[in-house]
């Protein structure tokens, strides 16, 4: 499918590619970002007045801004070469991206201190991540997929993030499969568990 003369949505390979990666990495981005904060800032947690949580703000904050920059300059670079560019829906585009970002947010502040307790962990982790690329909607469109495969396939959160962030592009793209609940709810359980995980482990985080 990802080298398919004529993309499953619209006449734009690139464009329908852009949509699916740009989504992903809303996501894969800002977890991977977050997971070394407080590896990487251990010689900052030193001083009393920088507490931990000050560097996963930071790094948020940065990695978003970040994130929509690389949006912005690829999509302008796509749009730029179409005929006729797509109708854009700011609100579906807005939502997926802050999702996303969320989503990442709170498997990244698990990750960060999960990283320092439990080495082993982090290697399980990034070999259960690698997939994540090919099975997230990035070159497919879960709708079109096999009953059996569709079902297993949306229970990837990042498979809604996708869904969404394409009808932003597509205004005839109506992502039958997508399903906000499910997606808030991911979300929203990530976020809870990583800042419990987080909270109750500030001494873990101080490196003491």
């Amino acid at each position: 499918m990802a080298i398919a003369r004529l993309p499953a949505l619209g006449t734009s390979f690139p464009l329908f590619f852009a949509t699916g990666y740009i989504a992903f990495q809303f996501y894969a981005a800002m977890c991977g970002f977050l997971n070394g904060a407080i590896k990487s800032n251990r010689t900052l947690l030193s001083y009393p007045n920088v507490a931990p949580i000050d560097t996963i703000v930071a790094r948020y904050i940065l990695q978003a801004s970040t994130t929509v920059f690389v949006a912005i300059c690829v999509f302008g670079a796509i749009i730029l070469t179409m005929h006729q560019p797509p109708e854009l829906y700011w609100p579906a585009i807005l939502e997926a991206a802050f999702a996303a970002t969320l989503l990442g947010l709170g498997v990244g502040i698990f990750n960060t201190v999960m990283f320092l307790r439990f080495p082993f962990y982090e290697q399980v982790f990034n070999i259960l991540n690698r997939p994540m690329f090919l099975i997230s909607g990035v070159f497919f469109l879960p709708d079109a997929l096999p009953g059996p495969i569709r079902e297993v396939v949306l229970f990837n959160p990042l498979v809604h993030v996708v869904m969404l962030f394409r009808q932003g592009f597509y205004p005839q793209y109506r992502a039958a499969e997508l399903d906000m609940f499910y997606l808030y709810s991911f979300v929203f359980t990530a976020i809870f568990a990583g800042l419990f995980v987080f909270t109750n482990s500030a001494a873990v985080a101080r490196g003491r």
